[in-house]
């Protein structure tokens, strides 16, 4: 790793706007929080329709020249980017943990994730295949050719700001197009401007990369409707993603989408399973983030045989986990990230406790620090079931035998990632593969992420996948050129 000295990033207060960095044009400024101690780390001034307009067509202009760049070019760029990562690790992963209220422990994973999709996207230059087809007609070839979509729209979540723009962001520049990104408000800073600077130092050229931050009720559906972004890739709630695909698809101007959105994710202990390696991986995979993950475990399901024991067990292990400061390196539960999401959190846990289900793990609120919370007892009509719950709750279900395991797995509207543990891993495959989602894990937790594996989910967990050479399909697109050699005799 790189041992050059960086100064840090300063004037994260203004936006990359057009090529230039400067205030957003709005009279009202947006305050970005630390979400453990309330201290105010930056005011920035929001940005408007006009500069979302600005920054589109700026982009757009930008983009014709960039995608002419050759693609060892746009490589090199790609491969600085990540140098940079290196370079200036401690910096970045200083910020997930004040902004976003991130353990030290999920900052690390979350730079290494960002780290890797920008490296396994400095190789799509160089993947970006034509073809050559047959052709009916006597003297035709058939030609196509994979081209950049032009500009992307990029809307990105607080839970992981870095990465989760980064996932877009990186691929969509390697084959190139043009990136406006609207960050969450909670992480402005971790969501975008960290990416634009990084880019920027990188060598990728002013207006390829405009940052606008912004209230939804401003420039949110403007962002989407505007004429000049051909895809947006939204990473968040079912019910925003929802409204992004509506608009996308039945506004005046149609355009790609690609929605990660909400999970419910199952974890399944089958009565073979080693229980020791579940119950570690059940805590892992529910109380990372704080269980701010769209893949973190929402349900425990277990079968009978061994579900009494594991309750016991995974009641012990996760009264013991550290609840605090984030930036220290024990800590395993930090902030939830603001207010509003902390009362949505405390109403799941009392509707829990009406609802019938049995606690086996509670704690007391301390600022924005909610403690770890376990229900047993719990059926699949409760609300702690239904619903994505995107915090340090879960409940765990009795199954009668693995066809009612199965059953509960698949009994909801969601379907992005899941798991199963059992000794018989084979056996494990075969039930991996009825479970409706675009991914599950056996043996292991279903928080996962590989830059280079299709990431995505079904039902309504969502459209498209992200990574990979999947990646690489949805950021270009398919131009069928026919070139007729000799003279076409036509019928009439």
């Amino acid at each position: 790793m790189s041992q050059v000295n960086h100064t840090p990033y300063r004037d994260l207060h203004l936006l990359p706007i057009a090529g230039a960095w400067r205030e957003g044009s709005a009279p009202q400024s947006l305050q970005v929080s630390d979400p453990y101690n309330g201290e105010t780390l930056l005011q920035i001034k929001q940005a408007t329709r006009d500069d979302l307009d600005e920054a589109y067509q700026a982009a757009q202009r930008a983009q014709v020249e960039w995608a002419m760049i050759g693609p060892g070019q746009r490589s090199a760029i790609l491969h600085r980017a990540v140098q940079i990562f290196d370079e200036r690790r401690e910096e970045i992963i200083g910020w997930i943990i004040r902004e976003s209220g991130s353990t030290r422990i999920k900052a690390q994973i979350e730079w290494g994730a960002a780290r890797s999709i920008t490296l396994e996207s400095a190789s799509f230059p160089a993947r970006v295949h034509g073809r050559i087809l047959p052709s009916n007609v006597p003297g035709k070839e058939n030609r196509v050719y994979r081209e950049p979509l032009g500009v992307v729209g990029v809307i990105s979540p607080w839970n992981f700001p870095l990465h989760l723009t980064q996932r877009s962001v990186a691929p969509a520049l390697a084959l190139g197009n043009a990136v406006v990104i609207k960050p969450a408000s909670d992480t402005p800073v971790t969501g975008g401007l960290l990416a634009a600077r990084i880019f920027e130092e990188a060598g990728v050229p002013a207006g390829v990369i405009s940052v606008l931050v912004g209230s939804g009720a401003e420039i949110g559906d403007a962002f989407v409707e505007h004429p000049v972004p051909k895809f947006i890739s939204f990473t968040g709630s079912t019910p925003v993603g929802a409204n992004i695909g509506r608009i996308a698809s039945g506004g005046k101007h149609l355009k790609h989408v690609a929605l990660e959105l909400g999970g419910n994710s199952p974890f399944v202990v089958l009565a073979d399973a080693d229980l020791e390696q579940a119950v570690a991986a059940a805590v892992m995979g529910k109380f990372l983030h704080q269980g701010q993950i769209c893949m973190a475990i929402n349900r425990i399901i277990v079968e009978d045989a061994l579900y009494d024991r594991f309750v016991e067990r995974y009641a012990e292990r996760v009264k013991a986990l550290k609840v605090g400061d984030p930036s220290e390196p024990d800590t395993v539960v930090g902030p939830i990230i603001n207010r509003k999401q902390l009362d949505t959190l405390l109403s799941k846990v009392a509707r829990a406790r009406e609802e019938g289900a049995r606690p086996v793990v509670e704690g007391d609120v301390r600022g924005q620090l909610l403690p770890p919370h376990v229900f047993a007892d719990v059926t699949a009509e409760m609300e702690i079931t239904r619903e994505e719950i995107f915090g340090p709750l879960v409940g765990i279900q009795r199954a009668r035998d693995e066809a009612h395991a199965l059953a509960l797995a698949n009994d909801s509207e969601f379907g992005l990632s899941s798991a199963v543990f059992t000794a018989d891993l084979e056996r494990g495959a075969r039930f991996a593969r009825r479970i409706k989602a675009g991914m599950t894990h056996v043996n292991d937790i279903p928080v996962n992420d590989e830059a280079h594996a299709p990431f995505g989910g079904e039902k309504n967990s969502g459209l498209g996948r992200f990574n990979g050479e999947w990646a690489i399909e949805e950021f270009t697109t398919d131009h069928w050129i026919s070139v007729q050699m000799t003279p076409r005799k036509y019928p009439f």
